[in-house]
């Protein structure tokens, strides 16, 4: 859609077609490509049109959104805090309740902030409805066992499962949709980005407020943090995502600059990495936390990758950008052949358990979408394609992870039986 959009920029009638078409996916994709389109009149035209609200005409058009926008806001946030406190009114431990329900606590209402801002049917909340129950069922009927690694598994790709189900509510109900999860990319970007400055600002307040009551001899830090800290960090990825829709332009350049920035020094970091390995006589295939931290690094290269890709603009002159990117991926490759090779080594040497199970296809998915990139960009550099190719085969994975995270989540321990 996004490529449709700049292609047809200045054709009213094909971006009528368009919008007829996928009206949701349009609005999304027009709204973020809107900073680079605004002095064209037209542009400014479908602005105003998509944008429009019966709000607008009667208090005029807000920077901030519309009064039915901010008490939506309001009203998730307050139910966001009062999730948060479940374990406090319902005498719940802390350790059994946070590690499976933290991502229950922001993910239902960011859902159906995404559900009624692109009119999703009521079928469609209905399934996502079902599906959240099943997966708040299941989470908090796993056995409690803190030795037990099928359990840890799961909470730690129940976030992904979430995340996914978030992505589907951001396209309008659709899981199909290459370009419009590459826009939902983008937005995890910037939701990253926003609630990193809302927290880096609100552990500053934090700080100032309880030394200030300190110094007139009031000890405020236990009250603080039961309440406006646990409160105030479930609000955060509420009122980060508000931002970023009504104020699309305030944090959308970071991203790329952070990309632009890190993508360099990933690829110089990786390849001294590798050699300093070699050297040290490391080897992932007998160092178990070796292994677990390559696997991390791999991951967080992988992440800079997606949104290098997912920020770069496919209209522009991005041949030194690509080739980078080409590089860093086939390095990162590299890491990740090494990675999967030593999981093989280890289940061949001591067995299957879950966790290597886990890492195993984890790993072959990563190698696949890696390579799939990878082909893409040196297909963009052979000039035998266009940059637009590339967010396809990045986007296209996503729902490929989503499947994989369900299958830890659910089987696993069923598979493994609870070990």
């Amino acid at each position: 859609m996004r490529e449709e959009i700049l292609l047809n920029q200045d054709n009213a009638l094909q971006l009528e077609k368009l919008y007829r078409g996928n009206k949701p996916g349009f609005k999304a994709a027009f709204n973020a490509l809107y900073p680079e389109l605004r002095t064209s009149p037209l542009a400014e035209g479908w602005y105003q049109r998509l944008n429009f609200s019966q709000d607008d005409l009667l208090r005029g058009a807000s920077a901030w959104g519309t009064p039915t926008e901010r008490t939506f806001v309001v009203a998730a946030s307050l139910f966001a805090a009062l999730l948060a406190k479940l374990p406090e009114m319902l005498s719940i431990s802390e350790d059994f309740f946070y590690p499976r329900n933290i991502g229950f606590i922001v993910a239902p209402v960011l859902m159906a902030y995404f559900a009624w801002e692109n009119a999703v049917s009521w079928k469609t909340r209905g399934f996502a409805v079902l599906l959240l129950i099943a997966s708040a069922v299941f989470i908090n009927w796993l056995p409690q066992n803190e030795k037990s690694d099928t359990l840890i598994l799961s909470c730690l790709h129940l976030p992904l499962w979430l995340w996914s189900l978030l992505g589907a509510a951001y396209n309008g109900g659709k899981w199909r949709n290459g370009e419009n999860w590459l826009e939902f990319l983008r937005y995890t970007g910037e939701l990253v980005v926003m609630s990193g400055l809302l927290v880096l600002s609100g552990g500053l307040t934090t700080a100032i407020t309880i030394n200030l009551f300190k110094l007139i001899g009031w000890d405020i830090q236990k009250f603080y943090f039961d309440y406006i800290v646990i409160c105030g960090l479930a609000c955060v990825p509420i009122l980060a995502t508000f931002i970023t829709r009504v104020q699309p332009t305030l944090v959308r350049k970071v991203p790329t600059i952070i990309a632009k920035l890190f993508s360099p020094v990933a690829l110089v970091m990786l390849v001294v990495y590798l050699v300093a390995t070699l050297i040290a006589g490391k080897s992932p295939y007998h160092d178990r936390e070796f292994l677990v931290l390559f696997n991390g690094l791999l991951v967080g290269v992988m992440a800079l990758i997606f949104f290098s890709l997912a920020e770069t603009d496919p209209s522009g002159d991005n041949r030194a950008q690509v080739v980078l990117l080409f590089l860093l991926s086939a390095v990162t490759l590299l890491v990740n052949s090494i990675a999967l090779s030593a999981v093989l080594f280890r289940i061949s040497e001591w067995g299957l358990t879950p966790n290597r199970a886990a890492v195993l296809g984890a790993n072959v998915l990563m190698l696949a979408h890696l390579f799939y990139v990878g082909l893409k960009l040196f297909a963009v550099l052979s000039k035998k394609t266009g940059l637009f190719a590339v967010g396809a085969s990045l986007a296209i994975f996503l729902p490929l992870y989503s499947i994989w995270s369900a299958v830890v989540i659910f089987l696993f321990p069923l598979i493994f039986g609870f070990k």
